[in-house]
């Protein structure tokens, strides 16, 4: 928005320089872009007064005028026709200035003339040029004109921003100079004369749809005569970018710059019937807008319309059917409010972005309608010599209940802005900028505030804190470090076992859920959980929301499974998933129940993506138990083994096995039981793990050490074994694990086979034994010495026997 200082000086004093100023708007949010001094192209003119005309001697279309300015009398030839004795006109005496050109005295036909009368075209302030500029009566003489005029100004150009619609008027901004430089706001003062005929005997208003429009008011002004207006009139709106057209439509744009209310004034006698009908468009309207373009209409488009037809869109232009003529005498001047989401879509919609639209799409004080219709009533009445009816329309539909006060904590400005202002400077900075502020009986410390209805964005207490940093002034805030306390690294075992097997369970391709910590009554039931499981100690809602969550619980499985059922309704049957989150169960004492922290995982489908070269081989157990031991191995836990005597009822008992740290049962994995698999109506059954995290953590050693990377070659020597085929091989590796020899780097299982040539029940097992030490290269006689010690230990203790022997 372009804003004059001179024009700001009318509702404020301003007594900073204006690059103080646009400093001063800069840093209250409003940014000033361009700062242009506006300067007349001449110099050296004076303000006189005509005091004889006669006629040149030797010229008919010639006059030869005395002028005095004051001090002095010119003789000057002049051609103009609508000079006068007594006129008040703009003297280019000797040595004056227009433009590039310097005025002498000079004969015009044998006549000297010393000097020039200018008009509005010569002097640069205008384009009338058919005569001499005349003053007003009351003009003294020999006045500098610029300084008479005013013409000397600067120009801001401000960047408002779009929560701040009230800003972009004139008055809004001297509001915004009136709070920063702590003084008074002066409002414009006008006096209406209204006749004596009620404008409600001619003229009516209707509004069928509020919700588009809660607010329109009318004005009707009779007996005008419409011309060109004043001279001050025209250098306001061009200071701020607009066009003159005539004293009627530049009084309704210079009362929108001025007080930020968009209005229009229609021909009264083009109005069918004296009414006015605010409505939505047809389907299939067309409109003739006044830049005269022919505009299809959408439904949602909102019209301005008489009895008869549209006379203009709303809240966007004008139509072609009820302009301001020449020969117009009756005017209804509009002022309304509009829906801005409306007013925005349609403006886009009919690619018209006009000074109209961009305030209404911003929105508009609702309050403010009826002051700016009063002033631009006022003021086309006195510029058109003409008289305003008696009374207004209004009509009201979406009138508000009225503005909430809003609570603001003086603890929190504080706290929020890092100063100590005190109530009594927080108080009068909203005050200054006339925003209601009163004391909370009922709460110390505290204000209640109501922001005036050309404030539409404030609504929270932090909009408000906003606006006292504003006035009180950023840069006299000062710069404080944030308090943060200096903490060492997490050293709780829980976190760092979470955060790991997170990034574990992630960086293998599985993705994390988060389910209601509620599960149905009949879970357990579904899961086939025997009747003296501890899990069947369930912790009830007492106000459950339905009866799919009216209990706490108690394992991740029902919530996976019941995951995995809906990912295969949407056709995903391939899936890893996990979650971590606690399980409850109920205590005897039946206060709060006991919780724990658990990890479920499910694994179903395909082991790898199905792309090439990837073969689409299912996934088994041995996935998930790799899974587990990567956690473990990740954790640096010892201790990690596996046992398949521990059974789960949901798991295929041969396809399961619990999970144990030092011998002390920590989880459970395997493949669901086809059963329960029907139960939740699948016809695959996924993998499933679950684990007592707190034992895992409990687990994780606190100083985790290293060793280098020995530097001398390993040695490997492989052994098969006949067991039996319920035998575990963990046995086998437990039983050398438990001689502690320092030279056994690594015992892999490398192969497993059960067929022709193994007795029956019996399988043949494969171990591969790594022998490395730190300090040299071993030779064959060692590792064998040892190889066949620990061979022994294996079949001593184990009872196995090695393949190929009798």
């Amino acid at each position: 928005m372009q804003a004059s200082v001179k024009w700001l000086k009318d509702y404020v004093d301003i007594d900073v320089t204006p690059q103080e100023l646009a400093g001063l708007l800069t840093m209250a949010g409003f940014e000033v872009e361009a700062l242009s001094p506006r300067r007349p192209s001449f110099a050296g003119i004076v303000t006189a007064e005509i005091l004889a005309i006669s006629p040149h001697p030797r010229a008919d279309n010639l006059s030869l005028c005395e002028v005095s300015t004051g001090k002095s009398s010119w003789r000057v030839v002049c051609g103009a026709k609508n000079i006068f004795a007594g006129a008040r006109v703009p003297l280019a005496g000797e040595g004056a200035r227009l433009g590039s050109s310097v005025i002498s005295s000079q004969k015009i036909r044998e006549v000297l003339s010393q000097g020039m009368l200018c008009s509005e075209a010569e002097l640069g302030i205008g384009g009338d040029a058919s005569g001499i500029l005349i003053l007003p009566d009351d003009t003294p003489p020999g006045l500098p004109l610029e300084d008479y005029l005013g013409l000397e100004d600067e120009i801001f150009e401000v960047n408002v921003t779009p929560n701040r619609p009230d800003c972009l008027s004139v008055l809004g901004l001297a509001r915004e100079v009136a709070a920063l430089t702590g003084k008074k706001l002066r409002y414009p003062a006008f006096l209406l004369d209204e006749d004596e005929k009620d404008i409600g005997e001619t003229a009516a208003v209707e509004i069928h749809d509020p919700e588009l429009c809660p607010r329109y008011c009318a004005r009707l002004i009779t007996g005008l005569k419409v011309g060109p207006s004043p001279l001050w009139l025209r250098r306001r709106l061009e200071a701020a970018g607009l066009r003159a057209i005539n004293n009627i439509v530049d009084v309704t744009n210079y009362v929108m710059l001025e007080l930020g209310q968009p209005l229009h004034a229609f021909d009264f006698n083009l109005i069918s019937a004296g009414r006015i009908v605010v409505r939505r468009a047809r389907a299939g309207e067309v409109f003739q807008t006044l830049d005269g373009k022919e505009r299809p209409l959408k439904p949602e488009t909102l019209l301005i319309c008489d009895a008869e037809k549209p006379v203009a869109i709303a809240g966007i232009m004008g139509g072609m059917n009820s302009e301001v003529f020449p020969e117009t005498e009756t005017v209804l001047l509009e002022s309304a409010c509009f829906n801005p989401r409306s007013i925005r879509r349609s403006a886009k919609y009919l690619g018209m972005n006009t000074d109209a639209s961009f305030r209404f799409e911003r929105g508009v004080d609702i309050e403010g309608v009826v002051g700016a219709l009063n002033r631009a009533a006022q003021m086309i009445a006195e510029l058109g010599e003409g008289r305003i009816r008696r009374n207004y329309l209004d009509s009201y539909p979406g009138k508000p209940s009225g503005p909430l006060a809003i609570p603001l904590r003086l603890k929190k400005v504080r706290e929020t802005l890092g100063i100590g202002i005190d109530g009594q400077e927080i108080a009068d900075i909203l005050r200054r900028l006339e925003i209601d502020v009163r004391e909370d009986e009922e709460k110390s410390g505290c204000f209640l505030v109501t922001p005036p209805s050309f404030r539409l964005d404030l609504t929270r207490e932090i909009d408000l804190i906003e606006e006292i940093a504003r006035v009180f002034g950023y840069d006299r805030i000062p710069t404080t470090l944030p308090e943060i306390a200096v903490k060492t690294e997490d050293k709780d075992p829980l976190a760092r076992a979470l955060k790991k097997i997170r990034e574990v369970l992630l960086g293998c391709g599985y993705t994390e859920v988060i389910n209601y910590s509620f599960i149905p009554a009949g879970a357990l039931d579904d899961l086939k959980v025997d009747r003296d499981d501890p899990r069947r100690r369930l912790v009830k809602i007492s106000n459950p929301l339905t009866e799919e969550q009216s209990v706490m619980r108690s394992t991740l499985v029902h919530s996976l499974l019941s995951n995995y059922r809906r990912n295969i309704n949407t056709g995903i049957r391939d899936l890893k998933i996990f979650e971590m989150g606690r399980v409850f169960f109920k205590t005897e004492d039946g206060l709060l129940p006991r919780e724990k922290n658990s990890l479920g995982v499910l694994l179903a489908g395909a082991r790898f993506e199905n792309r090439w070269p990837f073969s689409g081989e299912k996934a088994d157990f041995y996935d998930l138990k790799g899974v587990v031991e990567t956690i473990f191995s990740e954790l640096k836990i010892s201790g990690l083994s596996f046992s398949s005597a521990f059974r789960e009822p949901f798991l295929h008992p041969g396809k399961s096995c619990g999970i144990l740290i030092n011998n002390r049962q920590a989880g459970r994995l395997g493949e669901l039981i086809p059963e329960v698999g029907q139960t939740f109506d699948l016809k695959d059954c996924p993998l499933l793990l679950e684990m007592d995290l707190d034992l895992v953590a409990q687990a994780v050693p606190g100083e985790i050490g290293g060793r280098d990377i020995s530097r001398f070659p390993s040695s490997i020597r492989d052994a098969a074994f006949i067991l039996k085929k319920q035998q575990e091989a963990g046995s086998l590796i437990d039983s050398v694990l438990a001689m502690k020899e320092e030279l056994v780097e690594e015992i892999a299982i490398f192969d497993l086979y059960e067929g022709p040539g193994i007795p029956e029940n019996s399988k043949s097992l494969g171990l591969r034994f790594t022998y490395r030490s730190f300090e040299r290269t071993l030779t064959d006689e060692e590792v064998n010495e040892i190889h066949f010690r620990l061979i022994r230990r294996i079949t001593g203790e184990t009872g196995v026997k090695v393949r190929g022997e009798t």
